[in-house]
């Protein structure tokens, strides 16, 4: 298999790819989220991860492009993307304490030639019951930087959860098991991936 373009910064997907054996190259997309006017989640999560495949599919016509998009949507229906700075991020971690999130990760694989393939994991993260002390440190840690919901699943981000229905890894913002549907439909079985 050639080596698959990521069209994403996150150092969580490629260190997912990495763990898969799937072989890729790092190129982020630059498209800037402000510009889709889509307000559904899902399809505002797919619309982000398929700007962006298609953005950087301009730099890389012959290969297979991945773009990723998370959306995060709190237990009151309002929609929490990157927080723009500690005090925005702050306010979302406490609007969605002791509550139910859901989290959309889309991803749009674009192959060589016109093929497209897209889908979405959902999954609802509970949050535990956080003090505002607890609340405090998650922001003095700086790990809710470049975070949908200002939160992460992954190292120290597991603190705040109390359990978890649905896929680790979308949450993180790679779905595998939907990565690898994607790419069977797209003619890459998963047998012929490397050992």
């Amino acid at each position: 298999m050639k080596p698959l373009v990521l069209a994403s910064a996150s150092p969580q997907r490629r260190q997912l790819l990495e763990a898969l054996g799937v072989p890729s190259i790092i190129d982020p997309s630059s498209f800037s989220e402000e510009e889709c006017t889509e307000s559904d989640p899902v399809a505002r999560a797919v619309s982000l991860a398929c700007s962006k495949a298609g953005q950087v599919r301009v730099r890389h016509p012959d290969a297979f492009v991945l773009g990723c998009d998370t959306l995060v949507v709190a237990h009151n229906g309002m929609m929490l993307e990157k927080p723009r700075d500690a005090s925005q991020a702050l306010s979302m971690l406490r609007q969605q304490r002791g509550c139910v999130s859901t989290v959309h990760s889309a991803l749009c694989l674009l192959a060589p030639g016109d093929g497209a393939f897209h889908g979405v994991s959902t999954s609802a993260v509970h949050f535990a019951p956080l003090s505002d002390a607890q609340c405090d440190w998650w922001i003095r840690t700086g790990l809710w930087r470049d975070r949908s919901g200002g939160f992460q699943i992954d190292g120290r981000g597991q603190f705040l959860i109390e359990r978890l229905e649905g896929d680790w890894s979308s949450v993180v913002g790679l779905p595998v098991y939907l990565l690898g549907q994607l790419l069977s439909q797209a003619g890459i079985p998963l047998e012929t991936l490397p050992c």
